[in-house]
């Protein structure tokens, strides 16, 4: 019986009839080979059918795309009726074997963990013995897929992922109870998917090399899905896996292709990884912005195990030399160091600050006669460093200790780096390994007895070395090195020692905090050190003030505020014992231990400068045709999708107003209503603008546009003109290759324009003025009379009958579309003739307005346009407008491009630029007080061949 009571036959029967419908309408005869295991094979099948619909008429493209849908309709029949069958076929037990869980299922049987069989094939790869008992013996693992290689209808290889561990599944209907369907419906599983499955562990053919897990393969039995991805994945971690160096950013921008990224498995011989031209790239920018997937990644797992096990050993460590851990405030009352580098914070009405470091509440525990203390916590750094080693919020490992002498507590802490150091080399040598597959490494070298070198050696060794900063001069044995010193000095270092970690002691006094004590022989020094690994510094070190007058005075000397260290203060000023510690940042310690490309690769969610981008708010110009939500949520209404028009002027910039020209259709999202306008070229579709919507919305907009354009249109995507926030989803998220190079020309503020001004304009308007020229105007939603638009067609006939050369245009002249939303002012001479047209167009209220169109007729009077231009903009009033898109002085790469790509790009566009003197429009506009708003051109990597520039110029051309 059919989930309706009705006899499951006649189920059967009236799907078949509809398939045969639909088959006839495909005009097609039904295939014999089986049904295509996904929607990528289905929709690859339905495109072989016919060409693609980016280079048919409208016409011949709207049948071809109702054929996808209708090819669509017949996949989804077909598995509906596989569904049926295996309804009316299936016993109870084999279908149980197979199913997606709701959210409510509780799994009574316990289920092991990858890793668990993966430790014993790690330490038995030579005892065969130990191996075999696994031989035959069932398991249950909850993992998610990691990758999938459909060998036919009936074999499939599977890639298990948990916890970063891979293990070899196979899915085959040989003796294993495995039915047609349940080989069908787990093919159609997308990568990533969360599933339990149980099977039983065999010796495979042969010794498996793509996967964690060797000498064992598991034969699936029963595969049930726990939870199922939703979003398209920008990459997935089977692809971050076998990409190349993940700081490389080279890729073949210019193959004619798109490359091809397989989701097979490795095979034994490994072919795919010795063939780095088929290899995914992506960039280390793309995997930051889409942590949580490149957190899935083995070498991710490995790298986020290492701070675990430093932080491990870190507290063990002390704990045996009788250290206290502690936990202090992160809320402060003043700065512990200065006031430059602190987040202030709102409290209540008063200030308050994050804490910089546990440094003054150490030393006042140390006060307090607790001996020896450490602390793991959160640091915040308001250093507006965008750098491959800062970090505004990081880990910081803290200790604090009485001494007898200095040397004590640098022997304690040296100890117990080295410690940590001996514990990953020694224990955790397979988890390296993993990490050193993508990030490769030399093994940290150190000296028994740790090399100490004085400061003043350092600098010693540099200026021999033949080092000069940046201006010329010499390192000076009284300031501070800067990071090139320290990197130098490491490699001289390691030359000479032959070591990667040392010690440089006796800091000078101004490189230090006001708490750090002298020298007793030399006070221009200090009893402070920093420790070093590879070339950079990991810790920061020494002898703390313990005399309340002598810290009184260096406050004084540093004209800091006492007050908001009295409480502080008043831990000294009650006695002291002499003590030291150090503070050591651990997600440099990793990146620098492991050789990551970047400390944010060592952060689990990093912080830095850029993060938390501001948010603008919306005043929307039609409430009642917003996106987030969309009309009709908000009540009754009915789901009309807005009016286009209506959508630019609430979101829309500059390139947006083209989309109402003929040859732009536009997309539309059915859920919330936003807009994506499009051309279709022969074998590219150009994208232009922003998606119409809340900028909340991109990233689901853009999805869900791409996905259309790759099941629909079938062409590959260039995207024009688009701002800073979507460059950054599809260079980040996407992994597209962005560059730029035109520019928005927007007056930020119209009631502050510098052209009014400027002597040579002020000139051509008093000359204008004087000759008899007049303006009309026409506001907002009033209608220009026929008669006059009869008389502006025919002086926009006779200024372009005069143009010359090469004409590069994104929209044509059509002025009186969407008059609701424009502005006209005209200009008329002392004859009354027609001399001067301007078009404002209603953009967002965050953009303003565009000068539209601003054409001067044939015969026009010297300075008549720019009288009639800024006549324009002073109805504007307050706030933004943008004469539209002009070409840079240059092209700039941002994301994913190759040397030699770029090269070829900037070459291709200086032609252009020049023969079509694409420079005179943006300086014209210059002149009328516009700055450049960078716009980007977006596509995928490999996307830009020759061919897409021909397209992209033939694009922008009459």
């Amino acid at each position: 019986m059919s989930l309706d009571g009705s006899d499951s036959g006649s189920v059967t029967d009236m799907l078949q009839r509809q398939q045969s419908r639909l088959i006839n309408l495909l005009n097609i005869r039904k295939p014999r080979t089986p049904e295509p295991q996904n929607q990528r094979d289905a929709l690859m099948q339905a495109k072989r059918m016919s060409p693609s619909p980016a280079s048919m008429n409208g016409e011949d493209r709207l049948r071809k795309l109702e054929e996808l849908r209708a090819f669509e309709r017949l996949v989804n029949m077909r598995r509906r009726m596989s569904a049926a069958n295996a309804a009316d076929t299936e016993t109870p037990e084999q279908r149980s074997r197979y199913g997606e869980w709701d959210v409510y299922h509780v799994e009574t049987e316990p289920w092991a963990q990858i890793r668990d069989i993966a430790t014993v094939s790690r330490a038995s790869s030579y005892d065969e013995q130990k191996i075999a008992k696994f031989f035959g013996t069932e398991w249950r693992f909850r993992a998610r897929i990691h990758a999938m290689r459909h060998m036919s209808s009936h074999l499939a290889f599977v890639v298990l992922r948990e916890h970063g561990v891979t293990l070899q599944a196979v899915l085959s209907e040989n003796g294993t109870g495995i039915t047609p369907h349940m080989m069908h419906w787990v093919m159609r599983l997308p990568t990533e998917s969360l599933v339990l499955v149980r099977g039983t562990l065999e010796k495979p053919r042969d010794m498996i090399t793509g996967c964690d897990i060797a000498h064992l393969e598991l034969h699936l039995t029963h595969v049930h899905l726990v939870s199922s991805i939703k979003d398209r994945l920008p990459f997935t971690p089977y692809a971050a896996e076998r990409a190349v160096s993940s700081h490389l950013e080279e890729h073949r921008d210019m193959d004619e292709t798109f490359p091809q990224s397989s989701a097979s498995v490795h095979s034994d011989s490994q072919k795919s990884l010795t063939q780095a031209s088929h290899m995914p790239v992506i960039t280390q920018r793309t995997r930051l912005s889409n942590r949580l997937i490149d957190l899935r990644t083995p070498t991710m797992q490995a790298v986020i195990l290492i701070p675990s096990i430093i932080c491990h050993e870190f507290r063990q460590y002390l704990s045996k030399h009788e250290f206290i851990e502690i936990h202090t405030p992160k809320l402060q009352g003043g700065a512990s160091e200065s006031g430059a580098s602190v987040f202030d914070v709102a409290y209540f009405g008063r200030s308050a600050f994050l804490a910089q470091s546990p440094q003054l509440y150490k030393q006042m525990c140390i006060a307090a006669d607790m001996r020896r203390v450490f602390e793991i916590g959160p640091v915040f750094r308001a250093e507006n460093s965008n750098t491959a080693r800062h970090l505004t919020e990081y880990t910081g490992l803290d200790l604090e200790m009485e001494i007898n002498h200095y040397y004590d507590a640098m022997s304690l802490i040296d100890g117990m780096l080295k410690h940590i150091f001996t514990v990953l080399r020694d224990k955790y040598g397979h988890v390296l390994q993993v990490i050193r597959r993508h990030f490769p490494s030399t093994e940290l070298q150190w000296l028994e007895r740790t090399l100490v070198l004085p400061f003043w050696e350092g600098v010693r060794l540099l200026k021999e070395d033949g080092y000069r900063e940046e201006d010329g001069s010499e390192p000076s044995p009284f300031e501070d090195l800067h990071t090139r010193a320290e990197i130098r000095l490491g490699e001289i270092v390691k030359r000479i020692y032959g070591t990667d970690y040392y010690i440089l002691d006796k800091f000078p006094r101004n490189a230090r905090p006001f708490y750090t004590l002298p020298d007793p022989v030399d006070t221009r020094y200090t009893n402070s050190f920093d420790i070093f690994v590879r070339g950079q510094e990991i810790c920061t070190g020494g002898q703390r003030i313990h005399s309340a007058d002598m810290l009184e005075d260096n406050i004084r000397r540093l004209h800091m505020d006492a007050s908001s260290l009295e409480e502080y203060l008043q831990g000294f000023r009650l006695g002291a014992p002499p003590h030291a510690g150090c503070g050591i940042g651990l997600e440099r310690l990793v990146m620098l231990y492991l050789n990551l490309d970047g400390i944010r690769l060592a952060s689990l969610f990093y912080r830095d400068p850029k993060s938390f981008p501001a948010k603008l708010k919306q005043e929307l110009r039609h409430p009642d045709a917003g996106t987030n939500p969309p009309p009709w949520v908000q009540s009754d209404r009915p789901h009309i999708l807005q009016p286009l028009e209506s959508l630019i002027a609430n979101y829309g910039d500059s390139s947006n107003t083209s989309w109402l020209d003929d040859r732009v259709q536009v997309w539309r999202d059915t859920e919330t209503g936003a807009a994506v306008g499009y051309a279709p070229g022969k074998h590219y579709v150009m994208i232009i603008g922003n998606p119409l919507c809340h900028t909340s919305q991109y990233q689901r907009i853009i999805d869900r546009f791409l996905s259309f354009c790759h099941t629909q249109l079938q062409a590959k995507p260039v995207w024009l003109m688009v701002c800073k926030a979507v460059e950054t989803i599809l260079g980040d998220r996407y992994g597209w290759c962005t560059l730029t190079c035109t520019d928005d020309q927007r007056i930020p503020d119209v009631r502050k324009n510098p052209a009014k001004q400027d002597h040579e304009i002020e000139r051509k308007m008093r000359h204008a003025s004087k000759v008899g020229v007049t303006i009309q105007s026409f506001a907002y939603h009033e209608r220009v009379p026929i008669e006059l638009q009869q008389e502006c067609d025919k002086s926009i006939q006779a200024w372009m009958a005069q143009r010359r050369g090469v004409q590069v245009h994104l929209t044509s002249v059509r002025p009186w579309v969407d008059q609701e939303h424009r502005q006209y002012f005209f200009a008329r001479d002392a004859n009354s003739d027609l001399c001067c047209l301007v078009v404002l167009a209603q953009l967002s209220p965050e953009h303003g307005v565009q000068v539209k169109w601003a054409i001067s007729f044939p015969n026009a009077p010297n300075g008549a346009i720019e009288m009639t231009i800024l006549h324009a903009l002073d109805t504007v009033g307050s706030g933004s407008a943008t004469f539209g898109t002009a070409a840079s002085p240059k092209v700039e790469a941002v994301h994913g491009l190759s040397g030699l790509a770029f090269k070829i790009l900037s070459r291709v566009y200086n032609g252009v630029a020049d023969r079509a003197h694409l420079q005179n429009k943006g300086d014209f506009r210059e002149k009328l007080g516009t700055v450049r708003d960078p716009t980007y051109i977006c596509y995928p990597k490999g996307g830009m061949s020759m061919s897409a520039v021909r397209e992209l110029m033939h694009f922008f051309r009459e």
